[in-house]
Order: structure tokens, then C-alpha cells, then sequence
């Protein structure tokens, strides 16, 4: 009964993490309204938001499996959603030369794409760092 109990905190941690570092990211960037740019069928907001759980995904499976307790996987956690919103200041940085809130209200997949994939790799660079 045990396994299923740990199974269970690990999952539920885990799921509330990722809804967590979804509204956070979401609040983070107050000039892109994802869900509303969603919600009118713009693919370059649903990847930038995706990206973003997916990137965070990957980091909370990691800390899921290399974790020594439920404590330290949401610690891990916590310090992968806060790189993945890092990451996105960074880029909005970088590219001074045009603005990614523009882009994105603009339905730029460009756009859209480079930053999921960059979202993806940090989250795939977090969990490789994961390890013990």
C-alpha cells in the first residue's frame, strides 16, 4: 500500500507543480494573454505556453525519479519552473531588435517555434543536472 500512497504524493505534487509553473508563467508575462490568444486559435501563443509545460515536464519527471524524497522533488521542481520563466526574460532580452509579445499576438510560428524549442532544451538541460 505504501508504493501506491508514494505514487500518489509524487503525482499529485508533481501535477500541482505544473499547473503552478503554468499560471506563474502566465503571470510572469502580463503583456501576452496566452490563454485568450489560445482561445482565438493563434499557434504561436499555444506553443510558447506548451513549450513552456512541456520544458517543465521533462524537469519535474527528472526530479521525480532522481529525488531522494517528496521535499527535494518539489524543490527541484520549484527551480525548474523558476529557469523556465528566466529563460523567457532572457530571450525577450537577446532579441531587443523585435518584440516576442508582438510576435506572438501576431501569430508569429517562428517565434512560436524557437521559443518552445528553447524552452525544451532548458528543461532537458535542468533534468540532465538533476542527477546525484
Amino acid at each position: 500500500m505504501n508504493v501506491y500512497l508514494n505514487f500518489l504524493s509524487y503525482l499529485g505534487v508533481s501535477m500541482s507543480l505544473l499547473v503552478f509553473g503554468m499560471l506563474l508563467f502566465t503571470l510572469s508575462t502580463p503583456k501576452i494573454k496566452e490563454f485568450q490568444l489560445i482561445a482565438q486559435k493563434n499557434v504561436a501563443a499555444a506553443m510558447l505556453l506548451g513549450g513552456k509545460v512541456m520544458g517543465l515536464a521533462i524537469v519535474l519527471g527528472a526530479a521525480a525519479e532522481y529525488s531522494i524524497s517528496l521535499v527535494d522533488m518539489a524543490i527541484w521542481g520549484a527551480i525548474g519552473i523558476v529557469a523556465q520563466v528566466v529563460v523567457f526574460f532572457i530571450a525577450e532580452l537577446i532579441t531587443i531588435r523585435f518584440s516576442i509579445q508582438k510576435a506572438i499576438e501576431e501569430d508569429n510560428r517562428a517565434v512560436g517555434t524557437i521559443l518552445l524549442s528553447l524552452s525544451l532544451a532548458v528543461g532537458w538541460i535542468v533534468a540532465k543536472c538533476l542527477s546525484y
